[in-house]
């Protein structure tokens, strides 16, 4: 029976009733009472007669486009329902015009349905409200001077709006512990709610995402204020993924830097969807998650993994990466060995020999502004990558310059160190691999050495 009156709900929600409707005819007034008491803009009472429900009374003014009420209604017919907001309940979110609905079947004590009582509003409404509305529903439908059966039919109303109204309080308790563990849980992972009203560019935050942007909590907050903590090109990304979500309708997630309202620089990962209406997006939400501690760590592991830590050069792996890759075009490959560094940190001991390696890249930095990478590559050895544009002469003169600067003495407390560096020069082919360039600054190093140290060679094949 139920899923019949369900099915002719969803055909015809407002059906004239002739049996019900004579039965009934004096409850327009109470539900006008109802509804002014309760301050909703719409109420209705609809009865069984025959296997359909039909509208026995209402109140108010109807919103527009309630012609969708079935919607509401059908689902209610089953259990108590109560929509708090329906933007936010993806069954009814493109349901704009009823922001609140509750909807509270009238059952008999044997277990028979035999009504339904609905509550509309333009406005969201706590929950918990939906409970105290019935309540106060059923204090309203008192018999008064009206007949016998007139009397029988609110008596039963009220019992069961009673009744159901302790069943959505049971409701509002569970839902409020929910709410509870999810608060917990998302300021445990610095998660905080938000959505946007493309209309009106409003924004609702959960305290989550106030305290992200170092804001007082439920504080007037405008996307305008809010886009000028984004740094310059997370900002330039984020306009440029939300104009093509909502153009689109497709959702997107960014790891955005912000630096908040007290001046902290932070990251957060932006997690967006979108709501559509007809095919226009309305809405955009989702989650904005704190991720400033897990960017520390993977920029701090990425750092372990392509730099050194002693000098802040890049390390071998980073080179050998660089040396490989095809995308990025090289000029020439300068290797570069310390001379006299063993003898240093036999006499001296490795806490010098560390200064001296620390001094080294500094000056390699220094000499070398303008090589795409400056690397350390093991102990005492460091490569110098060049650009596609750099000739034979260039790299010899940069080569000349690090055998001068690196061959200065180094002045460490009342320790003057002296040290020197050979350079072996390959210049880089079409036809030479990056295995075979790297040979080729390694045979011309040694050629170096070869020729007394402090100095540098270009390699040849002769």
């Amino acid at each position: 029976m139920l899923a019949a009156a369900s099915a002719q709900m969803a055909s015809a929600p407002f059906q004239t009733p002739s049996r019900v409707g004579r039965a009934a005819s004096g409850l327009a007034p109470l539900l006008e009472s109802i509804r002014q008491r309760l301050d909703v803009d719409f109420a209705t009472l609809r009865l069984l007669d025959d296997d359909r429900l039909v509208l026995a009374g209402s109140a108010g003014a109807p919103p527009p486009a309630l012609e969708n009420e079935a919607r509401f209604s059908s689902r209610a017919l089953i259990a108590p329902l109560v929509v708090p907001d329906t933007a936010l309940d993806a069954r009814f979110s493109d349901h704009r015009t009823i922001r609140f609905y509750a909807g509270i079947p009238l059952v008999t004590a044997e277990g028979a349905t035999i009504g339904l009582l609905s509550l509309f509003d333009h406005s969201p409404r706590p929950l918990k409200l939906a409970a105290r509305l019935a309540v106060l529903a059923a204090n309203a439908m008192r018999p008064v001077d009206e007949p016998p059966s007139q009397q029988r039919l609110i008596a039963t109303l009220r019992g069961q709006l009673a009744d159901q109204a302790r069943l959505i309080h049971e409701q509002a308790d569970a839902l409020d512990h929910s709410r509870l563990i999810f608060e917990r849980a998302a300021a445990t992972a610095r998660i905080g709610v938000w959505e946007c009203d493309l209309a009106t560019e409003e924004l609702t935050w959960t305290d989550g995402v106030y305290d992200m942007f170092e804001l007082p909590r439920g504080s007037s907050v405008d996307r305008a204020t809010t886009l000028q903590c984004y740094a310059p090109a997370s900002l330039a990304l984020l306009q440029k993924l939300r104009a093509q979500a909502v153009a689109q309708g497709i959702g997107f997630t960014l790891d955005a830097e912000i630096t908040t309202h007290k001046g902290n620089r932070r990251w957060m990962r932006l997690t967006t969807s979108v709501e559509t209406a007809n095919g226009v997006a309305t809405r955009l939400f989702g989650m904005k998650q704190d991720i400033t501690e897990e960017k520390i760590l993977a920029d701090r592991t990425r750092y372990l993994a392509e730099f050194d830590v002693m000098t802040g050069l890049a390390n071998r792996s980073r080179f050998q990466s660089r040396l490989a890759d095809p995308a990025q075009a090289i000029g020439a490959l300068l290797l570069v060995d310390l001379d006299g560094f063993k003898s240093i940190n036999d006499t001296f001991g490795h806490a010098l020999g560390d200064e001296c390696l620390k001094e080294t890249a500094l000056r390699l930095e220094a000499v070398g502004i303008e090589a795409e990478l400056v690397a350390r590559i093991g102990g005492d050895e460091f490569a110098v990558l060049l650009g596609p544009q750099t000739d034979c002469a260039t790299a010899e003169a940069l080569a000349g310059k690090i055998v001068e600067i690196l061959g200065r003495p180094v002045t460490r407390g009342d320790q003057i160190l002296q040290l020197g560096a050979s350079v072996g020069i390959a210049r880089a082919t079409p036809e030479v691999s990056p295995d075979q360039l790297f040979k080729q600054a390694d045979t011309a190093l040694y050629a170096a050495k070869a020729a007394g140290r402090k100095t540098f060679r270009l390699f040849s094949p002769a």
